[in-house]
């Protein structure tokens, strides 16, 4: 059985979708056993809460330095035999060493089709903003591994959403996450935790 943890910034949609997957029986070999949250304030933390999860605030701002917090984190992911950590709108970039330390073991999801609207400043509504001003007809979401660089991990899995005359940025993170967040996540931890996935690079591929 893998533990799970789960880092989060804000309202925890993503992390209810995980909590509802897993009281469904549809996380294979897999349990969510912590929630750490970056802002003391993040709604998530009570649905945590709520589901019985322990969880812990860790702030970057009371730390020195980048590594010194992924070291903090490094330590409770230790202490909680964390074998599997899921980015559900954490809005704090990790260090290159917690990146390298846990290699193809942090996924995140991504409100955009890879590689479009990615990288740095990209996140929350910014994504959404971005696709809107830009005009595609389609965006969507990407599950992807975890790297050193922003965004640039290989990626698990796709799916895309249609964007439709009238969507405000609002509307169309509500759709993304309706029509792909909350069933592209749930499935790759899945297959992760069931030891499924196999990465070769830039590839991943199912066995």
């Amino acid at each position: 059985m893998k533990n799970i943890a789960v880092l989060v910034s804000g309202g925890g949609t993503n992390l209810q979708a995980l909590i509802d997957a897993e009281a469904a029986g549809k996380i294979e070999n897999g349990a969510i056993r912590l929630v750490v949250s970056s802002n003391p304030d993040a709604y998530a933390l009570g649905r945590a809460a709520k589901a019985g999860i322990p969880s812990v605030v860790l702030r970057r701002r009371d730390f020195d330095s980048a590594d010194d917090y992924g070291a903090a984190l490094a330590a409770i992911l230790e202490e909680y035999g964390i074998g599997l950590v899921v980015l559900a709108g954490f809005m704090t970039v990790l260090p290159d060493s917690l990146c390298r330390r846990y290699e193809n073991r942090i996924i995140n999801v991504h409100p955009s089709l890879i590689p479009s609207f990615c990288g740095a400043g990209y996140y929350g509504l910014r994504v959404h903003e971005a696709a809107l001003a830009k005009g595609v007809k389609v965006t969507g979401a990407t599950v992807h591994f975890v790297s050193e660089v922003v965004d640039g991990g290989a990626i698990i899995a796709q799916k895309a959403v249609e964007v439709e005359d009238g969507d405000t940025p609002e509307i169309l993170q509500r759709r993304v996450m309706e029509q792909a967040e909350w069933l592209l996540l749930p499935q790759a931890v899945s297959d992760f935790c069931a030891g499924r996935l196999h990465v070769d690079g830039a590839w991943v591929a199912r066995k």
